[in-house]
């Protein structure tokens, strides 16, 4: 009778550590996330684990974190939550989130620098994909002596940017990321690429300022080495460049349709009517189409060009002044006739 009871003690235990165990097992292996595919969990510096379990359940539907909650109750995790962006699967069990989170091993996201007017609006654009603000990267682009132990100045700091898109983590900061560029900056300026710009007598901010001129006088992909051989046969015959596009950087008044006299009498280093050779740097930031565009320039005898009268958005060329004034009366009279002024 004393065995049968030792015995039923003993196998109640046994069930109820089965029960514990299967219990934790379905609780750590469960899929908590209601979420129809991968999305980025974003902690940041401020967040504390009851924030982390409102993002959970806000962002990704989590139907029972017990197990979670059960994980992290006897980690140190609560008092040592790591900052990041983690990519959380619909497949991930509950172990899987713990360990991610707990370990601090946050996923590299994509972070797309466009080519865009200003540096602005560049900061901008990347502090919604990064967890520094804004400011903190103008900050540090507005900064005339940071940008001197780059190797830039005011002028010449948008052509550090190569556009294109890179795997980076969320939390980089300001520096880090204009650090990040300057490495991308070197990777693009190969020796094949340096020795193009050479062999047209410029620098590689040089290119970029070019490139942001041509694209700025169109998009069309297959017409940009045709424009900058336009540009760069000005430049060797000593011809003024006398590019509007950078007319209207000067001015800032990057909506204007037409240039005026007026905006032609303007006193900027800008003004490629009134100053000789190239503005003192970029009035974009030009993409990788733009700068290969002036490294494998089109080799002709163009110097004019003129907005189709279509406004097909591509030009008419032309070698000779009359020629170029024939385009060029086509195009103004589709002007009046449309009341661009």
């Amino acid at each position: 009778m004393k065995n049968k009871k030792v015995i039923y003690i003993v196998g109640s235990i046994v069930l109820l550590i089965l029960i514990g165990v299967v219990a934790c097992k379905t609780l750590i292996l469960n899929t908590p996330l209601k979420i129809e595919k991968a999305a980025y969990l974003y902690i940041d510096s401020d967040d504390n684990i009851d924030s982390v379990y409102t993002k959970l359940k806000k962002d990704f539907h989590t139907s029972d974190i017990t197990g979670l909650r059960m994980l992290i109750s006897c980690s140190n995790y609560a008092e040592n939550i790591h900052e990041g962006a983690y990519k959380l699967k619909p497949t991930d069990n509950t172990w899987h989130i713990f360990h991610q989170l707990k370990s601090g091993h946050q996923t590299p996201i994509r972070l797309t620098v466009p080519s865009v007017r200003t540096l602005g609006a560049l900061a901008k654009s990347v502090s919604r994909r990064l967890m520094t603000d804004s400011a903190s990267i103008a900050s540090l682009l507005n900064d005339s002596t940071y940008c001197s132990t780059l190797g830039y100045n005011q002028y010449t700091i948008p052509a550090l940017f190569i556009p294109n898109t890179y795997e980076v983590y969320w939390t980089m900061s300001a520096e880090d990321f204009i650090k990040r560029m300057k490495k991308e900056h070197d990777r693009f300026w190969n020796k094949e690429r340096m020795e193009k710009a050479k062999s047209i007598g410029f620098t590689p901010e040089e290119v970029a300022t070019l490139a942001s001129i041509v694209e700025e006088e169109t998009a069309n992909k297959a017409e940009k080495p045709m424009v900058a051989g336009l540009y760069i046969n000005r430049l060797h015959t000593g011809m003024p460049l006398q590019a509007d596009p950078t007319v209207k950087f000067g001015l800032q008044e990057f909506g204007l349709k037409r240039i005026l006299h007026k905006h032609l009498e303007t006193d900027s280093p800008y003004n490629t009517y009134k100053h000789a050779g190239l503005p003192p740097g970029p009035i974009r930031i030009p993409s990788i189409d733009g700068l290969e565009s002036v490294l494998n320039y089109a080799k002709h005898d163009y110097l004019y060009m003129c907005a189709k009268e279509d406004f097909s958005g591509t030009h008419n060329f032309a070698k000779s002044w009359n020629e170029h004034l024939a385009n060029a009366r086509r195009y103004q009279r589709a002007l009046n006739q449309r009341n661009i002024h």
